[in-house]
Protein backbone atom coordinates (compact mmCIF):
# COMPACT_ATOMS: atom_id res chain seq x y z
CA UNK A 1 0.00 0.00 0.00
CA UNK A 2 1.25 3.91 -0.85
CA UNK A 3 1.82 5.57 2.34
CA UNK A 4 -0.32 8.02 3.14
CA UNK A 5 0.54 11.89 3.40
CA UNK A 6 -1.79 14.91 4.32
CA UNK A 7 -0.65 18.06 2.25
CA UNK A 8 -2.05 21.26 3.38
CA UNK A 9 -3.08 22.65 0.33
CA UNK A 10 -3.89 26.00 -1.28
CA UNK A 11 -4.20 25.26 -4.96
CA UNK A 12 -1.32 27.80 -5.52
CA UNK A 13 1.28 26.86 -7.97
CA UNK A 14 3.67 26.00 -5.06
CA UNK A 15 1.22 23.35 -3.10
CA UNK A 16 -0.10 22.17 -6.79
CA UNK A 17 3.35 21.70 -7.90
CA UNK A 18 3.61 19.83 -4.33
CA UNK A 19 0.77 17.71 -5.09
CA UNK A 20 1.87 16.39 -8.46
CA UNK A 21 5.25 15.61 -7.53
CA UNK A 22 4.51 14.04 -4.24
CA UNK A 23 1.97 11.57 -6.37
CA UNK A 24 5.21 10.68 -8.21
CA UNK A 25 6.89 9.94 -5.56
CA UNK A 26 4.15 6.78 -4.59
CA UNK A 27 2.80 9.20 -2.31
CA UNK A 28 -1.13 8.60 -1.60
CA UNK A 29 -2.04 12.35 -0.90
CA UNK A 30 -4.92 13.58 0.77
CA UNK A 31 -4.98 17.42 0.01
CA UNK A 32 -6.36 19.40 3.42
CA UNK A 33 -7.67 22.96 2.78
CA UNK A 34 -8.29 25.45 5.06
CA UNK A 35 -10.80 28.20 5.05
CA UNK A 36 -9.52 30.74 6.89
CA UNK A 37 -11.42 33.64 5.06
CA UNK A 38 -9.68 34.04 1.57
CA UNK A 39 -11.13 34.41 -0.93
CA UNK A 40 -10.66 31.51 -3.12
CA UNK A 41 -12.93 29.21 -4.58
CA UNK A 42 -12.90 26.25 -2.56
CA UNK A 43 -14.80 24.16 -5.48
CA UNK A 44 -12.50 24.69 -8.06
CA UNK A 45 -9.54 24.02 -5.41
CA UNK A 46 -11.40 20.70 -4.92
CA UNK A 47 -11.68 19.74 -8.52
CA UNK A 48 -7.66 20.81 -9.34
CA UNK A 49 -6.44 18.54 -6.57
CA UNK A 50 -8.53 15.73 -7.70
CA UNK A 51 -7.43 16.29 -10.96
CA UNK A 52 -4.09 16.51 -10.37
CA UNK A 53 -4.54 12.76 -8.44
CA UNK A 54 -5.27 13.57 -4.82
CA UNK A 55 -7.12 10.24 -3.16
CA UNK A 56 -9.20 12.95 -1.13
CA UNK A 57 -9.98 16.29 -0.71
CA UNK A 58 -11.25 17.71 2.71
CA UNK A 59 -12.17 21.31 2.81
CA UNK A 60 -12.34 22.62 6.67
CA UNK A 61 -13.93 26.63 7.51
CA UNK A 62 -12.02 27.23 9.88
CA UNK A 63 -13.15 31.03 9.92
CA UNK A 64 -14.85 31.36 13.26
CA UNK A 65 -12.54 29.37 15.13
CA UNK A 66 -10.31 31.38 13.82
CA UNK A 67 -11.31 34.47 15.16
CA UNK A 68 -12.58 33.39 18.92
CA UNK A 69 -9.93 30.88 18.97
CA UNK A 70 -6.56 32.83 17.84
CA UNK A 71 -7.01 36.83 16.52
CA UNK A 72 -9.10 37.80 19.68
CA UNK A 73 -6.90 35.94 21.70
CA UNK A 74 -3.75 38.16 20.11
CA UNK A 75 -6.02 41.43 20.62
CA UNK A 76 -6.25 40.59 24.20
CA UNK A 77 -3.13 40.19 24.59
CA UNK A 78 -1.79 43.57 22.24
CA UNK A 79 0.40 41.03 20.26
CA UNK A 80 2.53 43.10 18.06
CA UNK A 81 5.71 41.61 16.38
CA UNK A 82 8.50 44.19 16.57
CA UNK A 83 6.12 46.86 17.63
CA UNK A 84 4.23 47.24 14.07
CA UNK A 85 3.05 43.71 12.78
CA UNK A 86 -0.46 42.39 14.04
CA UNK A 87 0.77 38.83 13.22
CA UNK A 88 -2.34 37.84 10.45
CA UNK A 89 -0.35 35.53 9.19
CA UNK A 90 1.20 33.87 12.57
CA UNK A 91 -2.26 33.49 14.02
CA UNK A 92 -3.69 31.41 10.97
CA UNK A 93 -0.70 28.76 10.80
CA UNK A 94 -1.35 27.18 14.27
CA UNK A 95 -4.86 26.66 13.55
CA UNK A 96 -4.10 25.65 10.11
CA UNK A 97 -1.44 23.05 11.36
CA UNK A 98 -4.29 21.71 13.91
CA UNK A 99 -6.54 20.80 11.76
CA UNK A 100 -4.35 19.14 9.13
CA UNK A 101 -3.03 16.74 12.20
CA UNK A 102 -6.72 15.57 13.50
CA UNK A 103 -6.52 15.02 9.54
CA UNK A 104 -4.20 12.98 9.25
CA UNK A 105 -5.29 11.16 12.26
CA UNK A 106 -8.62 10.66 11.17
CA UNK A 107 -6.98 9.18 7.99
CA UNK A 108 -4.68 6.77 9.37
CA UNK A 109 -1.46 8.86 7.35
CA UNK A 110 1.68 9.32 9.45
CA UNK A 111 2.44 11.59 7.25
CA UNK A 112 1.79 15.50 6.73
CA UNK A 113 3.39 18.19 4.34
CA UNK A 114 3.34 21.86 3.56
CA UNK A 115 4.67 23.94 0.78
CA UNK A 116 6.44 26.54 2.68
CA UNK A 117 10.18 27.71 1.43
CA UNK A 118 13.05 26.48 3.29
CA UNK A 119 14.07 30.18 4.01
CA UNK A 120 10.59 31.74 5.98
CA UNK A 121 8.98 31.47 8.82
CA UNK A 122 5.95 29.34 7.60
CA UNK A 123 8.06 26.52 7.76
CA UNK A 124 8.79 26.96 11.51
CA UNK A 125 4.99 27.73 12.69
CA UNK A 126 3.91 24.42 10.50
CA UNK A 127 6.28 21.48 11.85
CA UNK A 128 6.72 23.29 15.34
CA UNK A 129 2.59 22.73 15.63
CA UNK A 130 3.15 19.08 13.94
CA UNK A 131 5.75 17.96 16.37
CA UNK A 132 3.66 19.16 19.45
CA UNK A 133 0.48 18.27 18.46
CA UNK A 134 1.96 14.42 16.96
CA UNK A 135 5.53 13.95 17.95
CA UNK A 136 6.06 10.63 16.08
CA UNK A 137 4.62 12.61 12.76
CA UNK A 138 6.42 12.46 9.41
CA UNK A 139 7.30 15.25 7.87
CA UNK A 140 7.59 16.14 4.37
CA UNK A 141 8.84 19.94 3.12
CA UNK A 142 9.82 19.84 -0.02
CA UNK A 143 11.69 22.91 -0.33
CA UNK A 144 14.05 21.44 2.18
CA UNK A 145 14.02 18.45 0.41
CA UNK A 146 17.69 18.04 -2.13
CA UNK A 147 16.21 16.32 -4.60
CA UNK A 148 13.01 18.51 -5.09
CA UNK A 149 15.74 21.48 -5.06
CA UNK A 150 17.37 20.14 -7.78
CA UNK A 151 14.64 20.50 -10.26
CA UNK A 152 13.24 24.04 -8.83
CA UNK A 153 15.35 26.40 -8.26
CA UNK A 154 12.58 29.13 -7.90
CA UNK A 155 9.11 30.20 -9.46
CA UNK A 156 10.02 30.42 -13.12
CA UNK A 157 10.92 26.49 -12.95
CA UNK A 158 7.51 25.54 -11.07
CA UNK A 159 5.81 27.59 -13.75
CA UNK A 160 7.82 25.18 -16.18
CA UNK A 161 6.84 22.12 -14.48
CA UNK A 162 3.07 23.54 -14.46
CA UNK A 163 3.18 23.74 -18.06
CA UNK A 164 4.87 20.62 -19.18
CA UNK A 165 2.42 18.02 -16.30
CA UNK A 166 -0.90 20.48 -17.69
CA UNK A 167 -1.37 21.65 -14.20
CA UNK A 168 -3.73 25.03 -14.58
CA UNK A 169 -2.23 28.04 -12.23
CA UNK A 170 -3.11 31.48 -11.72
CA UNK A 171 0.05 32.54 -11.47
CA UNK A 172 2.56 34.03 -13.70
CA UNK A 173 5.60 35.24 -14.15
CA UNK A 174 4.40 38.64 -14.55
CA UNK A 175 3.35 38.56 -11.18
CA UNK A 176 5.96 37.04 -9.02
CA UNK A 177 5.08 39.08 -5.78
CA UNK A 178 3.61 36.35 -3.12
CA UNK A 179 0.31 36.96 -1.17
CA UNK A 180 -1.37 35.36 1.86
CA UNK A 181 -4.73 35.82 2.62
CA UNK A 182 -7.10 35.42 5.67
CA UNK A 183 -10.07 36.77 7.56
CA UNK A 184 -7.25 38.89 9.55
CA UNK A 185 -5.43 40.06 6.76
CA UNK A 186 -3.54 39.80 3.47
CA UNK A 187 0.52 39.58 2.93
CA UNK A 188 2.17 40.80 0.01
CA UNK A 189 5.96 40.19 -0.36
CA UNK A 190 8.74 38.55 -2.15
CA UNK A 191 9.62 39.52 -6.17
CA UNK A 192 8.88 43.22 -6.62
CA UNK A 193 8.42 43.86 -3.23
CA UNK A 194 12.04 42.59 -1.98
CA UNK A 195 13.60 45.99 -3.27
CA UNK A 196 13.19 47.85 -0.41
CA UNK A 197 13.06 50.99 -1.85
CA UNK A 198 9.95 49.80 -4.56
CA UNK A 199 6.71 51.81 -3.35
CA UNK A 200 3.55 49.71 -3.53
CA UNK A 201 0.85 50.64 -5.91
CA UNK A 202 -2.54 51.31 -4.80
CA UNK A 203 -3.83 48.33 -7.47
CA UNK A 204 -2.00 45.60 -5.41
CA UNK A 205 -4.15 46.55 -2.67
CA UNK A 206 -7.19 44.48 -1.88
CA UNK A 207 -8.52 44.57 1.27
CA UNK A 208 -8.41 48.03 1.78
CA UNK A 209 -7.49 51.55 -0.31
CA UNK A 210 -5.44 54.32 0.16
CA UNK A 211 -5.37 56.16 3.28
CA UNK A 212 -5.46 59.48 0.29
CA UNK A 213 -8.51 57.29 -1.45
CA UNK A 214 -10.51 57.12 1.47
CA UNK A 215 -13.43 59.48 2.00
CA UNK A 216 -13.60 63.29 3.16
CA UNK A 217 -16.33 62.04 5.76
CA UNK A 218 -15.64 60.83 9.25
CA UNK A 219 -17.32 56.96 10.70
CA UNK A 220 -18.07 57.19 14.34
CA UNK A 221 -18.22 53.63 16.26
CA UNK A 222 -18.49 52.38 19.64
CA UNK A 223 -16.46 49.19 20.71
CA UNK A 224 -17.72 47.31 23.37
CA UNK A 225 -15.73 45.18 25.77
CA UNK A 226 -16.45 41.83 27.94
CA UNK A 227 -13.31 40.47 29.59
CA UNK A 228 -10.92 42.42 27.23
CA UNK A 229 -12.60 40.58 24.18
CA UNK A 230 -15.22 42.48 21.89
CA UNK A 231 -18.81 41.72 22.15
CA UNK A 232 -20.39 44.54 19.99
CA UNK A 233 -19.50 46.84 17.58
CA UNK A 234 -21.98 50.17 16.93
CA UNK A 235 -22.20 52.21 14.12
CA UNK A 236 -23.20 55.54 15.42
CA UNK A 237 -23.59 57.50 11.93
CA UNK A 238 -26.45 54.54 10.57
CA UNK A 239 -27.23 52.70 14.00
CA UNK A 240 -25.62 49.66 12.55
CA UNK A 241 -25.06 46.67 15.47
CA UNK A 242 -22.49 43.44 15.26
CA UNK A 243 -22.70 41.16 18.51
CA UNK A 244 -21.56 37.92 16.80
CA UNK A 245 -17.77 37.79 16.76
CA UNK A 246 -17.48 36.57 12.91
CA UNK A 247 -19.97 39.25 11.63
CA UNK A 248 -18.71 41.83 14.03
CA UNK A 249 -15.41 41.19 12.54
CA UNK A 250 -16.30 40.94 8.71
CA UNK A 251 -17.75 44.27 9.05
CA UNK A 252 -15.02 45.97 10.83
CA UNK A 253 -12.60 44.90 8.14
CA UNK A 254 -15.78 46.33 5.80
CA UNK A 255 -15.48 49.97 7.36
CA UNK A 256 -11.68 50.29 8.10
CA UNK A 257 -10.95 48.48 4.41
CA UNK A 258 -12.95 51.75 3.16
CA UNK A 259 -11.20 54.51 5.30
CA UNK A 260 -7.86 53.25 4.28
CA UNK A 261 -7.14 52.03 8.10
CA UNK A 262 -4.26 48.91 8.18
CA UNK A 263 -1.69 49.06 5.73
CA UNK A 264 1.82 48.58 7.00
CA UNK A 265 4.46 48.31 5.03
CA UNK A 266 7.88 47.07 6.84
CA UNK A 267 11.20 45.56 7.26
CA UNK A 268 11.15 42.48 9.75
CA UNK A 269 13.62 40.23 11.04
CA UNK A 270 12.32 36.51 10.68
CA UNK A 271 12.69 33.70 12.79
CA UNK A 272 15.02 32.19 10.69
CA UNK A 273 17.64 34.85 10.75
CA UNK A 274 16.90 36.60 7.17
CA UNK A 275 15.49 40.02 7.27
CA UNK A 276 12.28 40.42 4.35
CA UNK A 277 9.94 42.90 3.57
CA UNK A 278 6.30 42.85 3.90
CA UNK A 279 3.59 44.83 3.09
CA UNK A 280 0.42 43.80 5.34
CA UNK A 281 -3.06 45.24 5.47
CA UNK A 282 -4.68 44.88 8.62
CA UNK A 283 -8.10 46.79 8.60
CA UNK A 284 -9.94 45.44 11.18
CA UNK A 285 -8.05 44.20 13.81
CA UNK A 286 -6.09 47.80 13.68
CA UNK A 287 -9.28 49.08 14.63
CA UNK A 288 -9.43 46.34 17.63
CA UNK A 289 -6.03 46.54 18.74
CA UNK A 290 -6.29 50.57 19.33
CA UNK A 291 -9.78 50.14 21.22
CA UNK A 292 -8.30 47.26 23.20
CA UNK A 293 -5.27 49.42 24.42
CA UNK A 294 -7.35 52.00 25.25
CA UNK A 295 -9.98 50.52 27.55
CA UNK A 296 -7.17 49.09 29.29
CA UNK A 297 -6.04 52.62 29.90
CA UNK A 298 -8.86 53.05 32.42
CA UNK A 299 -9.82 49.20 33.81
CA UNK A 300 -6.71 47.25 34.06
CA UNK A 301 -4.74 47.93 37.44
CA UNK A 302 -1.17 49.65 36.45
CA UNK A 303 0.93 46.94 38.32
CA UNK A 304 -0.89 44.21 36.65
CA UNK A 305 -0.66 46.50 33.24
CA UNK A 306 3.10 46.73 33.72
CA UNK A 307 3.77 42.75 34.48
CA UNK A 308 1.37 42.50 31.85
CA UNK A 309 3.26 44.64 29.15
CA UNK A 310 6.74 43.20 30.26
CA UNK A 311 4.75 39.69 28.68
CA UNK A 312 3.47 41.18 25.45
CA UNK A 313 6.92 41.22 23.15
CA UNK A 314 7.35 37.56 24.17
CA UNK A 315 3.52 36.47 23.81
CA UNK A 316 3.88 38.44 20.24
CA UNK A 317 7.47 36.62 19.71
CA UNK A 318 5.87 33.15 20.30
CA UNK A 319 3.05 33.35 18.31
CA UNK A 320 5.51 35.00 15.31
CA UNK A 321 8.01 31.80 15.87
CA UNK A 322 5.44 29.16 15.73
CA UNK A 323 5.29 28.28 19.29
CA UNK A 324 1.58 28.54 20.14
CA UNK A 325 1.75 24.76 21.16
CA UNK A 326 3.94 25.46 23.85
CA UNK A 327 3.85 24.95 27.76
CA UNK A 328 5.26 28.93 27.36
CA UNK A 329 2.40 29.73 25.51
CA UNK A 330 -0.29 28.08 27.79
CA UNK A 331 1.66 29.70 30.59
CA UNK A 332 1.49 33.26 29.04
CA UNK A 333 -2.24 32.62 27.74
CA UNK A 334 -3.40 32.03 31.55
CA UNK A 335 -1.36 35.38 32.61
CA UNK A 336 -2.90 37.37 29.79
CA UNK A 337 -6.78 35.85 30.15
CA UNK A 338 -6.87 37.00 34.16
CA UNK A 339 -5.19 40.08 33.30
CA UNK A 340 -8.42 40.92 31.06
CA UNK A 341 -11.03 39.77 33.81
CA UNK A 342 -12.44 43.02 34.31
CA UNK A 343 -11.53 45.13 30.87
CA UNK A 344 -14.92 45.75 30.68
CA UNK A 345 -16.77 49.08 28.72
CA UNK A 346 -16.82 50.66 25.57
CA UNK A 347 -14.72 53.04 23.48
CA UNK A 348 -15.68 55.77 20.93
CA UNK A 349 -13.94 56.01 17.61
CA UNK A 350 -13.19 58.36 14.70
CA UNK A 351 -12.43 56.43 11.47
CA UNK A 352 -10.49 58.61 8.88
CA UNK A 353 -8.20 58.77 6.16
CA UNK A 354 -6.54 55.29 7.62
CA UNK A 355 -6.41 57.23 11.35
CA UNK A 356 -8.13 55.72 14.42
CA UNK A 357 -8.83 58.62 16.75
CA UNK A 358 -9.85 57.96 20.67
CA UNK A 359 -13.30 59.85 20.71
CA UNK A 360 -13.94 58.71 24.39
CA UNK A 361 -14.34 55.90 26.67
CA UNK A 362 -15.87 54.23 29.96
CA UNK A 363 -16.29 51.20 31.67
CA UNK A 364 -18.24 49.64 34.96
CA UNK A 365 -14.37 48.62 36.08
CA UNK A 366 -13.29 51.77 35.74
CA UNK A 367 -10.24 53.12 37.91
CA UNK A 368 -10.46 56.40 36.70
CA UNK A 369 -11.72 58.70 39.68
CA UNK A 370 -12.28 62.43 38.19
CA UNK A 371 -12.94 63.84 41.87
CA UNK A 372 -9.22 62.29 42.78
CA UNK A 373 -7.11 63.29 39.60
CA UNK A 374 -8.61 66.97 39.25
CA UNK A 375 -6.52 69.95 39.17
CA UNK A 376 -9.62 72.00 40.54
CA UNK A 377 -10.69 70.12 43.33
CA UNK A 378 -9.07 68.13 46.64
CA UNK A 379 -11.06 65.45 45.80
CA UNK A 380 -9.62 63.26 49.13
CA UNK A 381 -6.11 63.26 48.13
CA UNK A 382 -3.72 65.09 50.46
CA UNK A 383 -1.66 66.87 48.27
CA UNK A 384 1.27 67.45 51.15
CA UNK A 385 1.93 63.91 51.21
CA UNK A 386 3.30 63.86 48.03
CA UNK A 387 6.38 65.97 49.55
CA UNK A 388 8.04 63.25 51.80
CA UNK A 389 6.79 60.77 48.67
CA UNK A 390 9.22 62.86 47.00
CA UNK A 391 11.71 63.26 49.59
CA UNK A 392 11.86 59.07 49.92
CA UNK A 393 12.28 58.67 46.25
CA UNK A 394 14.92 61.35 46.36
CA UNK A 395 17.10 59.16 48.92
CA UNK A 396 18.96 56.79 46.59
CA UNK A 397 19.35 59.89 43.67
CA UNK A 398 21.21 61.87 46.41
CA UNK A 399 23.23 58.83 47.64
CA UNK A 400 24.67 58.74 43.94
CA UNK A 401 25.07 62.13 43.39
CA UNK A 402 27.35 62.58 46.69
CA UNK A 403 29.30 59.44 45.41
CA UNK A 404 29.78 60.70 41.94
CA UNK A 405 31.14 64.24 43.85
CA UNK A 406 32.90 62.54 45.68
CA UNK A 407 34.26 60.36 42.39
CA UNK A 408 35.08 64.20 40.33
CA UNK A 409 36.67 65.61 43.83
CA UNK A 410 39.71 62.73 43.63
Amino acid sequence: MKEKVVLAYSGGLDTSVILKWLIEKNYEVIAFVADVGQDDDFEACREKALLLGASKVIIADLKREFIDGYVLKAIMGNAIYEDRYLLGTALARPLIAKKQIEVAKAEGANAVSHGATGKGNDQVRFELCYYALMPGVKVIAPWKDREFLSIFKGRTDLLKYATEHKIPVKASIAKPYSEDDNLMHISHEAGILEDPMYTLHKSMLEKMVMPQDAPDKETRIVVHFKNGVPVKVINKDDGTVKEDSFDMFVYLNEIAGKNGIGLLDMVENRFVGIKSRGVYETPGATILHIAHRDIEGIAMDREVMRLRNMLTPKFAELIYNGFWFSPEMDFLMAAIEKSQELIDGSVHLCLYKGNVLIEGRESPSSLYNKKLSSMDIEGGFDQTDSKGFIKINAIRLMAHRAIVEANQKK
